[in-house]
């Protein structure tokens, strides 16, 4: 049997949604906590399939986990020595498990990490992480499928500079520099609030971090850090994704749980396409306390206009958004150009849409889309997370039935999807079908 997401559509979007930490953070702030030895707690975590895996990953490394995903709570108790080998069956489920890579060099001075799997998104390649380590004093080599890294006599603080601001490697240099001898300075490191989330994170555990939001940042390295409480940043893609829902619907739905500021460049472009956006205040009780998170409110038009969209790192348009840009083009006014800078593969998500009607043309890194006044159901597969929930958007947007197969990819990422849909009105139900059989 497989499980795929049956859409009956077409439904406008309404009402209130609430996200909790961005997944692109989380992961990595449990990956931090190999850092310190003793109990760290993670709060505002979303109940996704991704964190379960990590948690599986360090206990497997040794740590004792304590996951509420109710309450979005994850406690993790981190011995006085971890063990180092992340192996491939965890690890090639999510390719955030290279995560662990930097905190167990900069702790352990060794580590065994299997090249990661993930998303079929195109070609990611590690070697910045590598060459960074290797400035920082490691050995580091691939041998049978695993990164192999030694440092017997601790790292020491090396000038980085980047070759492109990646989020990954950006990430484990710091998480290894903070326990570097002497100072470490990465050049055009990457910008992205989750980035500040993390180095917010260690500078509370006892890491001194300069430059936090800039693409330089100086770390100077402590002996010891210590485990700490902390509040991971709400999810800016997942809210995203709810946006664009609302404004290519043609619907009114408020996200709380994230600013309109985390997303500066979306909200230029989803009211460019027509959509009404106003804050949302979050309301405090007596003590102060915030009781419902601030966001944004998003109306959207009868029928949205083409936007011209062009990915690039943070502060520029998050490249995980761009199937959703295809979508609201695809039944857009006009022709809408987009311009896919970081990930060649999500040009699969196209070959789906098209299947639902979409008039799209790709060339090169380029997508043409020629919107249409509606788009028809059919049987389409996410091949990625965001894939997948552009294709959910998709059959919101088609008559009659869609069915989307590939779902454990959208559980990867979103928490409780159909039951959130559901909320905002939408006709959608998770469903169990026979696999094909050619025997």
């Amino acid at each position: 049997m497989m499980e795929v997401f049956a859409i009956d559509g077409p439904t406008a979007l309404s009402g209130e949604v609430v996200v909790r930490g961005a997944k692109n953070s989380v992961l990595k702030l449990m990956a931090a906590t190999l850092l310190a030895p003793g109990r760290s707690t993670i709060a505002n975590v979303p109940a996704i399939a991704d964190v379960r895996i990590m948690c599986e990953l360090l206990r497997r490394l040794g740590c004792e986990i304590d996951y509420d995903a109710e309450a979005g709570v994850v406690s993790i108790d981190v011995p006085e020595r971890p063990g180092i080998t992340a192996d491939y069956q965890l690890v090639r489920l999510m390719r955030a498990s290279i995560s662990v890579l930097g905190p167990l060099v900069g702790r352990m001075h060794a580590a065994e990490v299997a090249v990661p799997g993930g998303d079929a998104i195109g070609s990611r390649g590690l070697d910045m992480h590598q060459k960074g380590l290797e400035q920082l004093g490691a050995r580091v080599t691939l041998e049978h499928g695993y990164f192999v890294a030694s440092a017997p006599g601790g790292l020491r603080g090396a000038e980085i500079g980047l070759a492109f601001p990646s989020v990954g490697a950006t990430e484990n240099l710091v998480m290894a520099a903070v326990l570097a001898e002497g100072e470490t300075v990465v050049e055009n490191a990457a910008r992205e609030p989750e980035i500040v989330d993390i180095c917010e994170m260690l500078v509370a555990m006892g890491a001194r971090i300069d430059g936090i939001g800039t693409s330089r940042l100086v770390v100077r390295g402590v002996e010891a850090l210590a485990p700490v409480s902390h509040r991971c940043v709400g999810d800016r893609i997942v809210a995203g994704t709810w946006a664009f829902a609302a404004a290519a619907t043609g619907g009114d739905v408020t996200v709380r749980g994230v600013g309109r500021e985390l997303l500066p460049n979306v909200v230029d472009k989803l009211e460019e396409a027509g959509a009404v956006l106003t804050e949302v205040p979050g309301t405090p009780n007596r003590d102060s306390a915030t009781t419902e998170d601030p966001g944004f409110r998003v109306q959207g038009p009868e029928r949205p206009r083409s936007i011209h969209v062009a990915t690039l790192p943070f502060p520029g348009f998050p490249t995980d958004l761009q199937p959703f840009v295809i979508a609201l083009n695809a039944v857009a006014e006009g022709v809408g150009l987009l311009t896919e800078n970081l990930f060649e593969a999500r040009w699969r998500f196209v070959n789906e849409l098209s299947r639902l009607g979409a008039r799209v043309s790709i060339d090169g890194n380029h997508a043409l889309v020629t919107g249409v006044e509606s788009l028809s159901g059919a049987e389409v597969e996410a091949s990625d997370i965001r894939a997948g929930a552009g294709l959910v958007l998709g059959g919101l947007l088609a008559e009659g039935r869609t069915e989307v197969s590939g779902v454990d990819h959208i559980d990867r990422g979103y928490e409780d999807f159909v039951g959130k849909l559901t909320g905002l009105g939408a006709v959608i139900r998770r469903l169990e079908k026979d696999e094909p059989d050619f025997l």
